[in-house]
């Protein structure tokens, strides 16, 4: 959710605020987040771990690097091609947010299967996942907001939020590989 805030006001500039460009860039992020969902569960059936998930993290941030590294350049070179504001918005938000976003979208629905002890137990985790990852939307919406959007450039937000996510996911890998040396010497 904080992405989409700021997917906001990175378009702002060159598409405006208007409905429009909220409607794109809602709709782009129901989108991916839908694709992603299909592929996390599709990638979680063939022998799911820690490591896979995490990268899996990792590649969502390294997805999100055009987001910081080369959004004008892209907002601009679509602005100067699309002329419907429109289209130019929608077009923009996918050029920027499709990838991180559907990529981020599969971490749940990965995360689920990794958690899921049996078939009896599923419901109950995918509710507690789907409860964190709403918490934290939540209050991701409210601190980027109410108070990072004042604090930082909407470039430090995005860095900040992708070298916690990379933070995450090395952390993953790390504990997958100090289990794996556990194991093997149990």
């Amino acid at each position: 959710m904080a992405l989409e805030l700021l997917g906001g006001r990175a378009l702002g500039p060159f598409f405006g605020t208007g409905i429009y460009v909220w409607g794109a860039i809602i709709t782009l992020f129901m989108l991916s987040l839908s694709v992603g969902y299909l592929i996390g569960g599709s990638l979680s059936a063939s022998r799911p771990s820690l490591e896979k998930l995490s990268v899996i993290l990792l590649l969502a941030v390294l997805a999100a690097l055009p987001c910081v590294l080369a959004s004008n350049p892209i907002l601009e070179f679509i602005f100067d091609r699309v002329p419907d504001p429109r289209y130019g918005a929608l077009c923009a938000s996918v050029a920027l947010f499709f990838l991180p976003i559907t990529v981020s979208g599969a971490v749940s629905p990965y995360a689920v299967r990794l958690l899921v002890d049996g078939l009896g137990t599923s419901g109950q985790v995918a509710g507690k996942v789907f409860f964190v990852s709403t918490f934290g939307s939540m209050l991701g919406t409210l601190l980027t907001s109410f108070y990072l959007v004042l604090l930082f450039e909407l470039d430090q937000i995005l860095w900040g939020m992708m070298a916690i996510s990379f933070l995450i996911g090395m952390a993953g890998l790390v504990f997958h590989r100090e289990r794996i040396k556990h194991a093997a010497t149990a």
